[in-house]
């Protein structure tokens, strides 16, 4: 028992001895290792090292917690295990971080092993785009079709291009070295993304590019750049159903492990030679990280840890739709998703967006540790660097309008500009002072030389004047040495294109792929619903008793059945298109940075998929084929279920297809619907194949459903069934019924079908694969030049390529220097309060026990958690006043937006308790609505009007109707002064992230549109997330010019830089959990604020010059909490500060004697036909501009009539037999169904898109639902009628019907209401659903039951009598009853060879009736006048925001 119990103790004490020995410096050799050291561990060390190393490599000694250890599989280790060798390694990110990865670097120098290095040059870089002149660059249906036919010239070289060269980047040249921090900065638009584009090897190739990049003297084509070097957007792009883990899982696998393995090889090699042994948990995580083909990687739990993301590991990411992780965590999963890779060179593009400023700090110092300690390369472009973050940096790149203006060590930045004659004043970050002192507008105020006069100094100047100065010299000096690449280490540059095997990277998409369609069951399950029930639809409307095998008629409504149900087949592989196309923006990211070859992402895509095909069409075949009596022999049964299922193949593949030609929504549909019209239309059953003109022959032959009808059909009337020869007639039935419709009755056509389908699916599937691997995301947003700025001096101009120019005007706006710079955030000019002045009533609001639950997350009682409410807030009290800003702080997940909602009334789920009240009154959100401002994180705006019309809009709704249009005018002038927006007021606005203004434009549009109407209390989320310090200057400028104006302001705030932390009067502190910890004023330069923290004991005092918002969240972390054994939020409870506090709350919360509550005559400011007008003149902006949408559509419409014209052409003229009245009927059926299904599909993004602006606007208290409704839907109706008399009269004029006007009137009538209510009929569908998906799905499933009732497929008459009221209910059998029976009802000429008139035979065979035209149109007006109305009540009824 002793000799256990000295063996145990003396094991505890030699792993304590490991773990804190100083610098890792244990050479344990053999001979001297110390009598105590554990000989058991020894032994097993021993026998491993005796294997060989392709073994050695894969086996480790993993500690257990009794400090036993056992030999294991890397390969095997679970994910506890490996969590736990984290543990150990690793424990606090902040602290353990440096001393693991010095450990890791010992271990090799130990051994003399080196690591390779990256060193990146460029020298004389010029960057220039093309951009189009100001007027022409709005993009509105005229434009559009104006560039369009421009651009086509262009090509053939016929006309001279007149877009203007706009360059970015000017012979910018310099070194990033490898084992030192650089730090990009720069105002907005001076080139940075370009820069670290380049130098990343991934500009867009529009781009004119000249200069040259090397990476360890290698040029860009004798490596692959994408793997040697990481770019990281500030873009985030991700698949939101996936889990952070899993998204940086699936990154590590296809990365790779680069040169890791053969580090490690020869690492184990030199360590055997010399004897040494490592230490097990080092060794263990080395080789854990080295072995490729894990599903899980090490690496990415050890990103997650350092990122901070370990909390939300396992949530998934979210996007628009699923609710997922927080702005700033996606932020760190785009950075974490490519710091899982080996690559050995950083660029990194505004990675700390979102993140306060105490994270920012640890993801960079951990960076830092990592590039200094395993001499990577790093470039890294941040916006508002806190000083202590800016002090992490060895070297600092200043950029200002595509000039290098420093470029060398941080130490000597500052030394630059006083040699300049610029100095960085006290409590100033020099981040911020580098940032402003290029800008026109804030240069001044730094000059020093007051003997001299100032004159602005250029960016060009400055970057001349580097040149000379002995920093520039130097490097220039070190640029004109070549690099000697006999120093660069082998390994250091990839000349693999891909990360791991091809194998690999296909298993990887396949568990992807597969993970994605097991969390997107909901959509295949939905399909299959909506399968059993079209087929119960449709066995019930051609149910055997009903069906007979006498006449060829009888044949003609089993045609009906099988093409009905082909149909189906092939329309149900249409979901396949939205899905591939939402999927896009991160395949494209993901192949952009060579993580996988497009076919390794659509093989599984489409394999993996085959599966629920069969499943599907096993619904369909054996609910539908015995109902409906098609042949019983159970062969054909079978032959018929093959078809189907290479149909429905053949039909994703041309949907997948689509969506990789099309690349968004609109386009996709469009091209889509064209394809599909051409398929079916020549597919022989719409137009026989005796009546294709010879010119549409080709069509006929290369239809895939030409090939299907044909197999189907072969395969059914060849039956049993069909064999019987009626009377004086030589051949079967079947045979007569086939030759009738001009099919081929021959049996080999049910094998020519079936080889016809497997061809065009393996041909599509495959074209699939090529658009991925070539064609590229649509456009890059081309800048604009405003037109005198192009025709001033071209020298000094600045562009960028997001925005417009911010125009030359800075003399005509007073500068504000001449001041402290950190007073100047709260400064204002006095002429400003002018416009300010509408009056408005000053405000308090006060809040006492504020508690908000939801309920617990289903993954949250999965583990354990027996509670039913998860509390997100933990009584919160306060008061916010009149004149006073207040910020809402506290780390990521504290609970500041969940407050700030709560307060504003914007949740819509949860449960809130605790009282709120509006000066002493309580608060009714119906008027608090009228009085108050909310400026949401993400800025939701229309995308397609101008900054301009955005805010006139604001103001009309929101002012009250006492101040008339020029008060307004002037108001909104003076919001765009104060808002610095002036400049930018013709600009449109643009998708976030994907064109139009930039982020920080669009924040301070944001705040604008919130400040015209006007408002007492205004609430601000993140007002400065997303800005660089002087957009962040310039934003906070216009929040302070608010409060002194008198109005009530709350702010919450990641990460303020010290200006922007003193522009604040008080402060609420959350700590995670949603609890209290201070509330009360902050006091000049914080001093309040750091006494009372100060005074609490343990709690370290703050450095000299150092920012309080961040030592403020630094001390009062979980972490620090448990170190000083304290809870901060009972500290606060028992403190003064507290009492004051509930005093004030007290004092607020009684009404001022003679004071009233809030009272408005109606809820909303304008009257409700005003609001009418207003929505409307928004909407008429909105489609004027949006040429992807209406230009589309017109020329899409201008497109299928003439190939209906052309297909159809001269029919309608010909009356010969029944079968040329069924072409002429074919024609009109299509049209109705294709450019119906095209309108419909077509505006279902664009409502999807405005819903969301509807939901800010409406909360806002904006306007009603009903005028928003008025606004959407008459804006469709001119149109509209534009597009049906483009198609009316190209289509009337060649099919050639009977030019009487009375005919044509009706024709133009019919179509016109038809296409409204296709129209009308999408925007109701998007109302009811949550998003324009499950839209596209819930109208798909319609336009199957209306496409069955048409009258087409299966006429009236025919159609059993339980089903046949649904006709009278089914629009487009209105639409078909309507233009047949206006254009052949009343004609009484007879067939060739019988006494049968075309009316009668329309009386029976359809039903239709001249006398009943006019009733048609009244139903036909009505039915759009009914979708209208539903559209308004849904909009009114569903609210699918979830907050």
């Amino acid at each position: 028992m002793a000799t256990s119990a000295r063996l145990s103790s003396g094991r505890i004490s030699s792993s304590d001895m490991w773990r804190n020995s100083s610098a890792g410096e244990r050479v344990f050799s053999r001979s001297a290792r110390a009598d105590e050291e554990d000989d058991e561990e020894a032994l097993k060390w021993a026998a491993l090292e005796k294997l060989p190393t392709y073994l050695r490599i894969r086996r480790g000694l993993l500690n257990e917690d009794e400090g036993n250890s056992r030999e294991v599989e890397i390969t095997n280790l679970g994910l506890l295990e490996k969590r736990n060798l984290l543990e150990r390694l690793v424990r606090i990110a902040d602290e353990d971080n440096e001393k693991f990865l010095l450990k890791l670097k010992s271990r090799i120098d130990r051994v003399g092993l080196e690591m390779p290095t990256i060193e990146v040059r460029f020298e004389h870089l010029n960057v220039e785009a093309e951009a189009d002149v100001a007027g022409r660059a709005l993009p509105t249906v005229y434009n559009f079709s104006v560039n369009l036919l421009e651009g086509i010239l262009n090509s053939l070289h016929i006309l001279p291009s007149r877009k203007k060269p706009l360059p970015i980047l000017h012979d910018v040249s310099g070194i990033i070295k490898p084992g030192r921090m650089a730090l990009l900065l720069g105002p907005p638009n001076s080139g940075k993304t370009t820069l670290l584009l380049a130098l990343a090897g991934k500009l867009s190739k529009d781009l004119k590019f000249s200069g040259k990049v090397t990476y360890n003297g290698h040029e860009m084509d004798e490596f692959v750049p994408q793997r040697t070097s990481a770019y990281i957007s500030q873009y985030d792009l991700h698949i939101g159903e996936m889990t952070v883990r899993e998204t940086l899982a699936f990154s590590a696998r296809c990365q790779g492990v680069g040169p890791r393995y053969d580090i490690l090889t020869e690492l184990s090699r030199r360590e055997k030679t010399a004897s040494i042994k490592p230490d097990p948990d080092i060794d263990l995580y080395m080789k854990a990280a080295a072995l490729e083909g894990q599903e899980a990687n090490v690496v990415t739990d050890y990103i997650l840890k350092i990122l901070g993301l370990e909390v939300c590991a396992d949530t998934l990411v979210g996007d628009e739709m699923v609710r997922g992780i927080s702005g700033g965590q996606k932020k760190r999963v785009t950075t974490g998703e490519m710091m899982v890779g080996p690559s050995r060179a950083l660029f990194m593009d505004e990675i700390s967006t979102g993140l306060d400023s105490s994270t920012t700090f640890q993801i960079v110092n951990s960076l830092k540790q990592s590039i200094h300690i395993l001499e990577g390369t790093a470039l890294i472009s941040l916006l508002q660097p806190a000083p202590e973050t800016y002090d992490l940096f060895d070297d600092i790149i200043l950029l200002s309008d595509g000039y290098i203006v420093y470029l060398g060590p941080r130490e000597n930045v500052l030394e630059f500009f006083e040699h300049m004659g610029f100095r960085c004043p006290e409590r100033k970050g020099v981040a911020d002072f580098l940032q402003e002192v290029t800008s026109r507008k804030d240069q001044e105020q730094y000059w020093v030389r007051r003997d001299e006069p100032y004159n602005f100094i250029t960016s060009k100047e400055l970057a001349e004047a580097f040149q000379s100065f002995h920093i520039g010299r130097k490097q220039g000096d070190e640029l004109a040495t070549p690099f000697d690449k006999s120093k660069g280490h082998p390994a250091a540059l990839t000349t693999e294109k891909f990360g791991v095997n091809k194998k690999e990277l296909l298993k990887a998409c396949i568990t992807r792929e597969y993970l994605l369609m097991k969390r997107n069951s909901f959509a295949y399950i939905f399909k299959m619903a909506q399968l059993v029930v079209m087929a119960f639809l449709t066995m019930t409307v051609f149910l055997r008793t009903n069906m007979h095998h006498e006449t060829v008629n009888d044949g003609g409504t089993y045609m009906g059945a099988i093409f009905y149900g082909m149909i189906i087949i092939v329309f149900n592989g249409f979901t396949e298109m939205a899905m591939t196309i939402h999927k896009l923006p991160v395949f494209y990211k993901q192949r952009d940075l060579l993580f996988f070859p497009a076919w390794a992402y659509a093989l599984p895509t489409w394999v993996l998929k085959i599966p629920i095909t069969f499943v599907e069409v096993a619904i369909w075949v054996i609910l539908t084929y015995y109902p409906i009596g098609f042949d019983p022999n159970i062969g054909r049964f079978v032959k018929q279920y093959l078809l189907f299922v290479l149909a429905n193949q053949m039909a994703s593949g041309l949907f997948r297809l689509t969506a990789a030609l099309g690349r968004n929504m609109i386009v996709a549909n469009t091209i889509g619907s064209l394809g599909l019209i051409t398929v079916l239309v020549l597919g022989g059953f719409i137009i026989s194949r005796e009546n294709v003109k010879k010119w549409w022959l080709w069509g006929y032959w290369i239809s895939p459903l030409m090939y299907l009808q044909n197999a189907v059909t072969v395969n059914e009337f060849l039956g049993h069934s069909w064999s019987h020869v009626p009377p004086n007639s030589t051949e079967s039935l079947g045979v007569q019924i086939l030759k009738s419709r001009g099919l081929f009755p021959y049996a080999y056509w049910y094998w020519i079908g079936v080889g016809a389908l497997i061809a065009s699916l393996i041909l599509f599937n495959f074209l699939f694969i090529v658009a991925l691997k070539y064609l590229d995301p649509f456009g890059k947003p081309q800048a604009i030049i405003s037109k005198e700025d192009s025709e001033e001096n071209t020298t000094s101009r600045r562009a960028s390529m997001e925005l417009l120019e911010r125009g030359n005007n800075e003399s005509n706006r007073r500068s504000i220097s001449s001041r402290t710079p950190s007073a100047r955030v709260g400064d204002f000019d006095q002429d400003k309060r002018r416009g300010m002045v509408l009056p408005f009533l000053p405000l308090s609001i006060t809040f006492d026990e504020i508690r908000y639950s939801v309920d617990m997350p289903d993954e949250m009682k999965v583990q354990g958690i027996p509670e039913d409410r998860l509390d997100l807030l933990k009584g919160v009290s306060g008061a916010f006043r009149p004149g006073v800003l207040t910020a809402l702080m506290g780390v990521s997940g504290a609970g500041k937006t969940t407050l700030m909602d709560v307060l504003a009334g914007r949740k819509t789920g949860g449960y809130i308790d605790g009282s709120i009240k509006i000066s002493g009154y309580p608060k009714k959100q119906e008027t608090f609505a009228r009085i108050a401002g909310y400026c949401e994180q993400t800025d939701i705006h229309s995308p397609h009007v101008t900054v301009h019309e955005s805010l006139i809009f604001s103001a009309w709704l929101r002012l009250s109707p006492e101040s008339n249009s020029n008060t307004q005018k002037m108001f909104v002038e003076e919001v765009m002064e104060l808002v610095e927006l002036t400049p930018l007021r013709d600009a449109l606005v643009g998708l976030p992230g994907v064109n139009g203004l930039s982020t920080e434009q669009r924040k301070r549009l944001t705040i604008a549109v919130e400040l015209v109407a006007n408002p007492s209390i205004i609430f601000m989320d993140e007002p400065t997330s997303g800005l660089d310090a002087r957009a962040a200057a310039i934003v906070m400028r216009a929040v302070r010019n608010t409060v002194d104006t008198g109005r009530t302001v709350v702010c919450t705030i990641h990460q303020p830089s010290i200006d922007i932390f003193d522009a604040f009067d008080e402060l609420l502190l959350l700590k995670r959990g949603g609890e209290e910890i201070f509330v009360g004023p902050i006091g000049r330069h914080a001093c309040h604020l750091i006494k009372y923290f100060e005074a609490i004991e343990g709690v370290p005092k703050i450095k000299d010059g150092y920012n309080p918002a961040t030592w403020m969240l630094e001390v009062t972390t979980a972490a620090q909490e448990d170190n000083l054994g304290v809870n901060f939020t009972d500290i606060y409870k028992n403190s003064e500060l507290y009492k004051r506090n509930k005093d004030l709350i007290k004092e607020l919360s009684s009404p001022l004697p003679g004071s009233n509550d809030l009272f408005f005559q109606t809820q909303y400011a304008q009257t409700f036909f005003t609001q009418c007008m207003a929505c409307l003149k928004k909407q008429h902006w909105s489609y004027w501009r949006n040429p992807p949408y209406n230009a589309v559509r017109l020329i899409f419409t201008v497109f299928i009539a003439l190939m209906y014209g052309t297909i159809f052409w001269n029919l309608g003229s010909k009356r010969g037999t029944q079968q040329d009245i069924l072409n002429s009927m074919g024609s009109m059926y299509a049209a109705v169904l294709f450019i119906g299904f095209q309108n419909s599909s077509g505006v279902q993004p664009i409502v999807s898109i405005e819903r969301t602006v509807f939901y800010r606007e409406r909360a806002a208290g904006m306007y009603s639902e009903l005028p928003y409704a008025f606004g959407q839907v008459v804006i469709e109706i001119p149109y509209v009628l534009v597009q049906t008399i483009l198609y009316g009269v190209i289509v009337y004029a060649m099919i050639g019907f009977e030019w009487t006007a009375v005919k044509f009137f009706w024709y133009i009538f019919y179509m016109f209401f038809t296409l409204l209510y296709f129209t009308l009929y999408g925007m109701m569908t998007v109302a009811i659903s949550p998003n324009h998906n499950i839209a596209a799905i819930i109208s798909t499933a319609f336009f199957g039951l209306w496409n069955l009732f048409s009258g087409f497929v299966v006429p009236r008459p025919r159609i059993p009598i339980w089903w046949r009221w649904y006709c009278w209910a089914c629009p487009v059998a209105w639409t078909l009853y309507g233009l047949v029976a206006s254009q052949y009802g009343d004609v009484s000429e007879t067939f060739d060879g019988s006494d049968e008139t075309v009316e009668e035979f329309l009386r029976d065979y359809f039903g239709f009736r001249h006398d009943f035209v006019g009733v048609v149109a009244i139903v036909l007006v009505g039915i759009s006048v009914l979708f209208g109305f539903m559209f308004a009540v849904s909009i009114k009824a569903f609210n699918f925001q979830k907050r």
